[in-house]
């Protein structure tokens, strides 16, 4: 399915750049304006699916693994198993760009387009913050 996502995407944002390069400046043209940017959007929505699905072994059926118990006092569901570095990596990565996309919209836009951007990028920014938090707690 990932492979499927990726060749379906990239075609969805090949066509949708080659639609842009017809758009008017009239009714019919503006219309198509839109679909390709929907087009655009689901292009990108499958690229960034196909780039990020878990791929399933095709081997035989995988061993189940018992769960540890939570002990009084902890929290359920938690795994204690250690963090890779990719996860700081990314988390880190995320607060930078974060940092100095609101750093241009700030000097660009002023206070109101700041704002806007932090409005936007807070799902991002919180998720690069749980990814250095949860490697930082990590058992080592």
């Amino acid at each position: 399915m990932g492979r499927v996502s990726l060749v379906a995407g990239a075609a969805l944002v090949v066509l949708a750049f080659g639609a842009a390069t017809r758009v008017s400046d009239t009714r019919e043209g503006l219309i198509a304006e839109v679909v390709t940017l929907l087009g655009g959007l689901a292009g990108v929505g499958m690229l960034i699916y196909g780039l990020t699905v878990r791929r399933r072994a095709s081997r035989g059926p995988t061993p189940s693994v018992p769960r540890r118990s939570a002990a009084p006092g902890e929290r359920g569901g938690e795994s204690t198993q250690p963090r890779s570095r990719r996860d700081i990596l990314f988390g880190a990565g995320g607060i930078g760009l974060a940092l100095i996309l609101l750093s241009g919209l700030a000097l660009s836009g002023g206070g109101l387009w700041l704002a806007l951007g932090l409005a936007l990028l807070l799902p991002m920014i919180a998720g690069s913050v749980y990814l250095c938090v949860r490697f930082l707690r990590a058992s080592p």
